[in-house]
């Protein structure tokens, strides 16, 4: 891959990922940097935000069935979980585990680089609200 120049425009981005923790879709992040600055368009923050995925620099999280894809600023291969409910995307608290890798690649022959596993559920906060919408009902 061609090596990219450090533009001030992609270390915004960049400085906007890491300040969140709560895995933001490419259009929130585009909204937290155009109140720093009102003149990036859209298209730059989607591109970069490319960039920086590719680089290594960001993780691109790729929730199936989601509508968007989102951004963590963890590096370390981890696990993910997805509120149904919500769409909210949050760190699963479970060591990747390395073994799985090993034990495909005895049984097919196929290289393994890593894999990545999202638990799909109801979070916390939801489940909370549905309770309560559930008592008023009754």
């Amino acid at each position: 891959m061609k090596q990219q120049r450090k533009s001030r425009q992609r270390q915004l981005i960049l400085d906007t990922v890491m300040t969140r923790c709560d895995h933001p879709t490419a259009d929130q992040i585009y909204l937290d940097v155009r109140a720093k600055d009102e003149k990036i368009s859209r298209g730059t923050v989607y591109r970069n935000l490319g960039v920086l995925s590719e680089d290594g620099e960001v993780t691109n999280v790729k929730v199936p069935g989601a509508s968007a894809d989102r951004y963590d600023s963890r590096l370390d291969l981890h696990y993910h979980l997805y509120c149904i409910n919500c769409g909210g995307v949050f760190d699963a608290p479970l060591p990747y585990r390395p073994e799985f890798d090993q034990r495909v690649e005895e049984e097919t022959g196929f290289q393994v680089i890593r894999h990545r596993s999202i638990f799909e559920g109801i979070c916390p906060e939801c489940a909370k609200k549905m309770e309560k919408q559930k008592n008023m009902e009754v």
